[in-house]
């Protein structure tokens, strides 16, 4: 049986346990930037620039998530520590029950450690791409498309699709969403590299067993040029006639853009917005974040270190998707596995997901 003056000390671990994460975590670091955003959005200048505010009130929303939770146990804890002052002994099994919640609650935000990257509060680029293996790959990548979107939904994401090119016969040759949630590059970044499949082929006139491959580009949002700084003279920008406007309605004006980035030989091409400014602007932003993961990979200090033709790229194959002889999913940098291809490609990976978190 548990005593009031066991459970005080319990209490009082929990709260020096709390108060070690919530420093680590600079809690009221971010509290301080939510309360100068709340600020600046309730002014009603702010809205005549409609992208800038759109922005802060995107990142106020952003920090309140990440920090209401901490708010709420901090309150829960001081509110406890009352409580058993003025109870007595008849409360202790609630009070025990109400511990342990707690304790629960605090191993759950903990997990945030594990997002202390530079960038892993960063939206995320998504780019998938498909490989090796003809109509058999572009449906591939159409599988990985829907396994990532599927996932969104179950954990509160959002995509925005930013282009598509579909396969002539089926699936995709390219996808490419913007992601936005609680930590989108740090839980994400795991799943950047190649994918192959293995399968009996729908494709194949004698239905036999085809490998095919995909890759995911994992790329952190990076909107200011100041975060990432490309010098001009590095850049190649080219104009061409755009295909249209998410296929809906023809585009003929020279809107579309490819840039670039000559020391790294980086090419980023947008067609699908509405205008030529913004089309540069979405391809600045993917370029930003193409140079920051090639950054992050290649370990160099700055920009300027890059060298060309030394990103993962198709070199690194991260996982296998098996579903014949036999049912396997298996990362190929952890050891994780799961024996039910189905759910995986309908969204279930955040074993690998936490698997790579925690190597």
């Amino acid at each position: 049986m548990v005593d009031m003056q066991e459970l005080q000390k319990r209490l009082e671990a929990l709260k020096q346990e709390f108060a070690k994460v919530y420093e680590r975590l600079k809690i009221d670091e971010k509290l301080g930037q939510v309360a100068a955003l709340e600020k600046e959005v309730a002014e009603p200048e702010i809205w005549n620039n409609v992208e800038v505010a759109t922005a802060k009130n995107q990142e106020l929303a952003r920090l309140k998530e990440e920090t209401d939770s901490w708010v709420l146990l901090k309150t829960q804890l001081n509110d406890m520590a009352e409580l058993i002052l003025m109870s007595d002994d008849d409360l202790k099994d609630e009070i025990d029950g109400q511990i342990v919640a707690m304790e629960g609650e605090l191993d759950n935000l903990k997990k945030a450690l594990r997002f202390t990257g530079k960038y892993d509060d960063k939206g995320v680029i998504l780019r998938i791409t498909s490989g090796a293996g003809g109509t058999e790959a572009m449906d591939f990548a159409a599988m990985l498309e829907r396994m990532y979107l599927r996932f969104f939904e179950k954990n509160g994401f959002k995509a925005a699709l930013i282009e598509k090119t579909p396969g002539e016969e089926a699936g995709i040759k390219t996808a490419v969403y913007e992601v936005s949630g609680p930590h989108a590059y740090g839980r994400l970044k795991s799943e950047h590299g190649v994918h192959r499949l293995v399968r009996l082929s729908p494709f194949n006139a004698n239905y036999l067993r085809q490998t095919s491959f995909a890759l995911v580009e994992v790329l952190p949002v990076i909107k200011a040029d100041t975060e990432v700084v490309i010098d001009d003279k590095d850049l190649r920008i080219d104009v061409y006639h755009s295909g249209g406007h998410g296929g809906q309605s023809v585009n003929t004006t020279n809107s579309a853009v490819r840039i670039t980035h000559l020391p790294t030989n980086t090419v980023v091409a947008i067609q699908n917005e509405r205008s030529q400014l913004q089309n540069k602007e979405k391809a600045m932003e993917i370029l930003r974040g193409k140079l920051v993961q090639m950054q992050l990979e290649q370990h160099a200090a700055t920009i300027g270190e890059l060298r060309a033709g030394e990103s993962a790229g198709w070199g690194q194959q991260i996982r296998n998707y098996v579903l014949q002889p036999y049912k396997l999913v298996k990362d190929t940098r952890t050891g994780y596995e799961e024996t039910d291809p189905d759910a995986v490609l309908d969204g279930k990976i955040d074993g690998f997901i936490d698997a790579y978190l925690e190597s």
